[in-house]
């Protein structure tokens, strides 16, 4: 075995919003990946429209930087708990990690999940306590904490002495010292050389590739995107693609393209060695978990375990009587095509056919795991419905159980009953309560999954858009009995027609409206929120009758309250049991599974 003593594979890992993308922004500009001149865009590794709308990792993304005549490989890694999976598979791509924590919020819930997942890979850390010039930052106890975590998570003494550097990726500099700002992020180029091993493997080997990530571009196809564990592979090889879950399929190919990160491209290469960190195209078969090995010797590589999903719901072909208005595909064979398609890059992703040929159903690992790959559909013209997420039991030991989640809450000490309180009848269980600097006490929990499905819009009203909740999947555990359903009723549109002022102003005293004037609706759609428990049936297509007499003060303005719109998330929080989100690339719907008032009554009383 040797060593590329001139490489170095390393993944920057936190917990959301925690700055890795702005890290990796200050690498790249400071290794001089970028001319003085350039326009380059803030978190320029956030290439996705979702990813920059919503300021979060979703997918990660290979880059690499050169130093003191070293080539370094960085994946930068999702902060959000619904995208572990992206996480999970992406460390086997590397010899270490960089984990980034917040000098003010310290570890966090997905802090642990990741560190867990490199610890237990054996993979050296380089921590990097970042925001120090944060007001609040407190990097001594921050420092304290991920120790702590550390022997925790039973690290081994090489892995307890990892060094510490501080950091303010913001302001472009890091340091040993959090006192000393210096110029620039060279004490962090300095540990990642000093610490993080240079790749082992054999040059002279059987070719091994292992794929960890799948790209796609619309003139080169699919590309695969690994890390050469053994041998050297060049341009026009014929490689044999092996998957360890499936060691009896086998097929050869040739690899008509062969790249290398370089900065944010990807520059042609003829012969890749161990170490190397690769896109492959030309291989449209290709797929996360293949290995690419040589054919005299075709021996698979174990790829890491992805955690199962614990979120599922209904995919369905929208049969609204408005279905068609706007997407521009309908059809379960061209819906069923795309969600299949999606399985090739979303190793946490579940899809399966049901009784019905227009309806599948998906699992995944969280609401926003979920909305995520909604919204991404509706962007490309996809029109379809979705049912209420559902929680994944399983039978352990003959004895139910459901999937538990870890609650971290930070929020202004005023708002800490109120969130106890919503939070217990929801079947949640507080482990720890402790008060850090800025009034703001930090609240954990344990609850099922299912008491959170719903719970973060009214989170946000009960704590004024002041509090902050992180969860992270804790496990399975004894289902925890039943939660009170929702406490509001949905007020339904009596008629199909268009939203007029008059109709919505009598409307408006019986709950909030979702739709504005002018809005085309249906019979069954939902179209508000009832004030009380129980749906009730509104007219707001009503006109007012015309008549050659006026009476004072009848033509007076009507007034009306600004109508609740409800992002695609809100949506899915607010459906009943009985709702479907009909999903169009211009509107978000929310109506009755059955439409027919008297259908549904009599529905309802079998």
């Amino acid at each position: 075995m040797t060593a590329s003593g001139n490489i170095r594979n390393v993944a920057i890992i936190a917990h959301v919003d925690h700055g890795k993308t702005t890290l990796v922004d200050q690498l790249l500009w400071q290794s001089g990946a970028f001319r003085q001149n350039q326009e380059v865009a803030e978190r320029v590794m956030d290439s996705g429209d979702l990813e920059r709308e919503r300021g979060i990792t979703i997918l990660a993304k290979n880059t690499s930087v050169l130093y003191q005549d070293t080539k370094i490989n960085i994946v930068d890694t999702p902060g959000h708990a619904d995208f572990g999976g992206e996480v999970e598979r992406v460390l086997k791509m590397v010899d270490g990690v960089v984990l980034v924590v917040d000098a003010f919020e310290g570890p966090m819930p997905q802090t642990k999940f990741v560190l867990k997942n490199a610890l237990d890979l054996d993979l050296p850390v380089v921590c990097c306590v970042n925001k120090v010039d944060r007001p609040e930052a407190r990097p001594s106890e921050v420092v304290d904490e991920v120790l702590e975590l550390f022997m925790e998570l039973e690290a081994s003494e090489s892995q307890l002495d990892a060094p510490f550097i501080f950091a303010s990726a913001k302001k472009g500099w890091a340091s040993k010292d959090p006192s000393d700002a210096e110029q620039g992020m060279v004490p962090l180029f300095d540990a990642l050389l000093e610490y993080i091993p240079a790749p082992s493997g054999d040059p002279v080997s059987h070719t091994q590739i292992l794929i960890s990530n799948i790209d796609y571009s619309s003139y080169l196809g699919r590309i695969g995107v690994g890390r050469v564990i053994n041998g050297t592979v060049h341009i026009n090889d014929m490689v044999t693609i092996i998957n360890i879950h499936e060691p009896d399929k086998k097929k050869t190919v040739k690899i008509s393209k062969l790249y290398e990160f370089s900065g944010l491209d990807r520059a042609e290469v003829k012969e890749a060695t161990v170490g190397s960190i690769i896109a492959i195209a030309g291989i449209p078969e290709i797929k996360i978990g293949d290995t690419l090995c040589s054919p005299e010797n075709p021996v698979p590589l174990p790829f890491s375990k992805i955690s199962e999903p614990t979120l599922s719901m209904n995919f369905m072909v929208n049969n609204s009587p408005f279905a068609g208005h706007d997407g521009k595909f309908l059809t379960s064979r061209q819906v069923r095509e795309r969600l299949y398609r999606e399985l090739n890059t979303d190793v946490s992703l579940r899809v399966e056919d049901t009784d019905s040929t227009e309806i599948f159903k998906i699992s995944g690992r969280g609401e926003l795991h979920l909305s995520i790959l909604i919204e991404t559909m509706r962007r490309e013209g996809y029109e379809f419905q979705v049912s209420k997420p559902a929680v994944l039991y399983k039978e352990i030991d003959g004895q139910l159980h459901e999937p538990m989640e870890a609650v971290t809450i930070d929020v202004p000490e005023e708002f800490t009953g109120v969130v106890i309180q919503k939070l217990g009848s929801r079947r949640g269980e507080l482990q720890q309560m402790t008060t850090s600097k800025g009034g703001y006490t930090r609240l954990d929990f344990s609850i099922p999954a299912r008491g959170l499905i719903g719970y973060r819009s009214e989170f946000l009203t009960d704590t004024k858009g002041n509090g902050i909740m992180n969860t992270l999947f804790d496990g399975y555990a004894p289902f925890k009995g039943d939660i009170p359903e929702r406490p509001q009723g949905s007020l339904i549109s009596f008629e199909t027609g268009e939203a007029i002022p008059y109709g919505m102003y009598n409307a408006q005293e019986r709950g909030s409206l979702f739709v504005r004037p002018g809005t085309k609706v249906y019979t069954g759609m939902v179209v508000g929120r009832n004030a009380r428990s129980g749906d009730m049936e509104v007219n707001i297509c009503k006109q007012k009758k015309l008549t050659n007499i006026r009476a004072s003060g009848s033509d007076d303005a009507l007034r009306l309250v600004p109508a609740e719109i409800m992002s695609l998330e809100q949506c899915l929080e607010f459906i009943a049991d009985d709702e479907l989100v009909e999903v169009t690339p211009t509107n978000l719907r929310i109506r009755k599974k059955i439409l027919d008032s008297g259908m549904r009554a009599r529905a309802e009383k079998k």
